[in-house]
């Protein structure tokens, strides 16, 4: 008998494209550097926290260059101009590329931001402490119950960072007083954190990320990549359950 069925997958036509000549392959010390400007900008403005006076002139120049975002712009300038146009390719053509490049991020920032709205809406509802104490309150072992909870959260508004946090915030009260051990902790968090992976759909930014860059359909994305995530949290969590209780 067939326990699963096969996801078809047809890749497009212009898949393949003309290799480049040696002459116009960029050096190893040039392509090193894109990877390692941001570091390094990054890593300016972390030694000028240590050194240069708070509210200086020097510091606001080292606080702006050093934000993640302004070091990765400047690596992806400093990709476009040696990369493109200092190999001679139209400015049309740079432009087309950037913009091709930009497509399938546009849906992945929608729901990003549709997702943070929506968590404060959580926050500010007091949703999120309602199902704590529901769940809570239902006498499910305390490792089910973070799974749970965790899964919930996650569920309802994709990240699984806030669903991490969320669920640890709701339920630290209830661990405090029964004093676990720190690797009784622990197994608890593995629990949480299997919670947070599971059931990701289309609120996920990582769903998004998935589908648009592998060309899936948002069907074949369910089938491979949030099986995939189920398959990895519920697994996870379940090996924590089992820590838990051998350390109990």
């Amino acid at each position: 008998h067939r326990r699963s069925r096969p996801v078809e997958r047809r890749n497009p036509h212009d898949i393949t494209v003309q290799p480049l000549g040696e002459r116009k392959m960029p050096s190893f010390v040039f392509s090193l550097s894109l990877i390692l400007l941001p570091l390094v900008l990054v890593g300016l403005k972390t030694i000028a926290a240590r050194f240069v006076p708070e509210g200086s002139t020097a510091y606001e120049w080292f606080e702006f260059i050093g934000h993640p975002f302004t070091a990765i712009l400047v690596a992806c300038l400093v990709a476009i101009y040696g990369l493109a146009m200092r190999q001679g390719m139209p400015k049309d053509k740079v432009m087309e590329i950037c913009g091709h490049a930009l497509q399938p991020a546009g849906i992945i920032l929608l729901v990003i931001g549709a997702g943070g709205v929506f968590k404060q809406v959580l926050v500010d509802s007091g949703v999120g402490p309602a199902l704590g104490e529901a769940l809570t309150g239902m006498g499910l072992p305390i490792a089910i119950t973070c799974f749970v909870l965790a899964a919930a959260v996650r569920i309802i508004q994709g990240s699984a960072t806030v669903a991490c946090l969320t669920a640890v915030g709701l339920v630290m009260p209830v661990i405090e007083q029964l004093n676990f051990s720190g690797a009784q902790m622990a197994a608890l968090s593995i629990c949480i954190a299997g919670g947070s992976i599971v059931v990701s759909h289309v609120n996920d930014a990582g769903f998004w990320l998935f589908g648009k860059f592998t060309g899936a359909t948002e069907a074949q994305t369910l089938k491979t990549w949030t099986m995939m995530e189920t398959i990895l949290g519920t697994v996870g969590a379940i090996v924590g359950m089992i820590a838990f209780q051998l350390l109990s």
